[in-house]
C-alpha cells in the first residue's frame, strides 16, 4: 500500500525545529515527504532572509542533505502543469503536489490555497499542527519517541554540533541517521509546543540550561 503522500511548502521547511519534527516523522515511514527544487530554493532563501549570519554554504548544504536523505521526495516535471492551475500565489507548489500524486500540502499559508480550487483537484491544505496532531493520533508510540528523542536532543545538544564526529554518539536515532538538524529552543513554535504538551513532554523540558 503506497504511504501518504505530503508536499511539504518552504515555509514549514524554515524553521529548524518544524522541519526537524516533520522530516524525523518522515524518516519512521509514516508519511512521504515531497517536494520541488523550487521549494527547497524558496526555503533556503527564506533562511537567509532570516538568518543573514548564516553562511549561504552552510544552508546550501543543510537542503541538499535533506535532499540526499529522501531520495524519492524531489518532484520533477511539474513545470508543464502550473499553468493550468488557477491561483494567485504558490501555483508551482500545487503543480509539483499534482505530479508527485500528493494527498495534501502542509502549509502555514492556507490562505495561497482555497479549497475551492484544490478540492476539485483531490488535494488537501492542512496546517502544520493539524498534520502533526494527525500524525500523533495514528502512530501515537512512533510520534512521542520522535519527540522525546528531539526534545532531548534540544535539551542536551551534543558536542560540536554544526560538525559532529562521525561516530558521535545520538540516543534513540531511527534507522535513518543522515537527517539531524540541530534544534534550539527558540524555534519552537506554539503549534509545536501543542503536540509536546500532548505528548506529555512539557515545554521545561526543552529549555537549556
Amino acid at each position: 500500500m503506497a504511504r501518504y503522500a505530503v508536499v511539504l511548502d518552504a515555509c514549514v521547511l524554515v524553521p529548524i525545529a518544524l522541519a526537524d519534527t516533520l522530516l524525523r516523522i518522515a524518516e519512521r515511514e509514516l508519511y512521504r515527504p515531497l517536494w520541488s527544487g523550487r521549494i527547497l530554493a524558496e526555503a533556503a532563501d527564506a533562511v537567509l532572509e532570516v538568518h543573514p549570519d548564516i553562511p549561504p554554504e552552510q544552508v546550501g548544504k543543510r537542503f541538499a542533505v535533506k535532499d540526499e536523505t529522501f531520495e524519492d521526495a524531489r518532484v520533477e516535471g511539474w513545470e508543464g502543469l502550473e499553468t493550468t492551475i488557477t491561483l494567485p500565489d504558490d501555483r508551482h507548489v500545487v503543480a509539483a503536489a499534482l505530479r508527485g500524486r500528493a494527498d495534501s500540502i502542509v502549509t502555514a499559508n492556507l490562505q495561497h490555497y482555497p479549497t475551492d480550487t484544490l478540492d476539485p483537484l483531490g488535494i488537501q491544505v492542512i496546517p502544520p499542527d493539524s498534520f502533526l496532531l494527525d500524525q500523533l493520533a495514528l502512530a501515537p508510540r512512533i510520534v512521542l519517541d520522535v519527540l522525546r528523542e528531539q526534545a532531548a536532543n534540544t535539551h542536551h545538544p551534543p558536542p560540536h554540533a554544526h560538525h559532529p564526529p562521525p561516530h558521535a554518539h545520538r540516543p534513540r536515532r531511527p534507522p535513518r541517521q543522515s537527517w539531524r538538524a540541530r534544534v534550539r529552543r527558540r524555534s519552537w513554535t506554539p503549534d509545536l509546543m501543542r503536540v509536546i504538551a500532548i505528548c506529555d513532554l512539557g515545554v521545561t523540558s526543552l529549555q537549556t540550561r
